[in-house]
């Protein structure tokens, strides 16, 4: 009998494919690979900046949107551990990768929270999140499942799932989907490189809601760090339609052995309960593809 990956079985996945063993080279190569799922109990949490929901600042150059100064954030998990009052995130609009138009869409974001309203997350609100916001997903644990055609990424939390095509290249013309096309190569035998095109433009970069166009380029470069602890992701970010210039971001995740991924649902959770206008859940009326 074929052995699948428990993970999988545990999430009500069809595998059609063999785990590959601990130690295994899931590229069929020589060469050493990242292994980021020697086991069914790993996952990854993020872990970056504000209890990983915002990303790392690269050490120099262009970098993602961050808070507006005069409205710091404040997670729920800080406010717990200081007293303060938690806020919702205000962008700081003089990020200058920033278009003129990307900064009057998210100034109107940004008027909303400050008038009172609750800011949209991808998480809370139950939308596939696009790339490279997969990456600020929190609190659940992202799994990797790693064979020699594709690596799976499934974030525990409504089992939002991305694949990455191992060694092809790109479509000519991707029919723009909720996460592209992501195409990767394991690299110097300790990084997985993901390159992904062919978003549509329903999801945002980040949680400060920083738009983008279909014209959005992203590559990923996961590496294990740390004796095998963590995950640095460096991300690398173009859209002409929505940049002044590429910038670039980090994201890091926390290894941690909590057993088989469980199932969990968003749905139910996408409600007004306290007399917010409520965003509503993706409803497709056609393949995206």
């Amino acid at each position: 009998m074929t052995k699948f990956s428990l993970a999988c079985v545990t999430a009500g996945l069809l595998c059609a494919f063999a785990a590959p063993a601990p130690g295994a080279n899931p590229t069929g190569a020589s060469a050493a690979f990242p292994d980021f799922a020697a086991n069914s109990s790993i996952g990854w949490v993020a872990s970056g900046s504000g209890f990983g929901t915002d990303f790392v600042q690269p050490p120099s150059g262009p970098g993602p949107v961050t808070n507006d100064p005069a409205h710091p954030y404040v997670t729920n998990v800080a406010a717990a551990a200081t007293g303060r009052q938690p806020t919702f995130r205000v962008a700081d609009l003089t990020n200058p990768i920033l278009k003129p138009w990307a900064v009057e869409q998210m100034r109107k974001a940004n008027d909303e929270v400050l008038a009172g309203k609750v800011a949209f997350t991808a998480d809370a609100r139950c939308f596939a999140s696009g790339v490279p916001s997969f990456l600020l997903f929190p609190a659940n644990p992202v799994r990797f499942i790693q064979t020699p055609k594709e690596v799976l990424m499934i974030w525990q939390q409504d089992a939002q799932i991305r694949r990455v095509y191992l060694n092809r290249p790109h479509s000519a013309h991707p029919a723009p989907s909720w996460y592209g096309e992501s195409v990767g190569h394991y690299e110097n035998g300790d990084t997985l490189v993901v390159d992904t095109i062919g978003q549509n433009e329903k999801t945002f970069v980040d949680n400060y809601r920083t738009p983008h166009t279909a014209e959005l380029h992203v590559i990923e470069r996961f590496k294990l760090i740390d004796g095998g602890k963590t995950i640095e992701v460096n991300v690398h970010v173009e859209d002409p339609g929505a940049f002044t210039t590429p910038w670039n971001a980090i994201q890091r995740y926390r290894r941690v052995e909590d057993g088989p991924m469980i199932e969990m649902v968003c749905a139910e959770n996408n409600a007004g309960y306290f007399n917010y206008d409520v965003v509503p859940i993706p409803q497709a009326t056609k393949p995206d593809f």
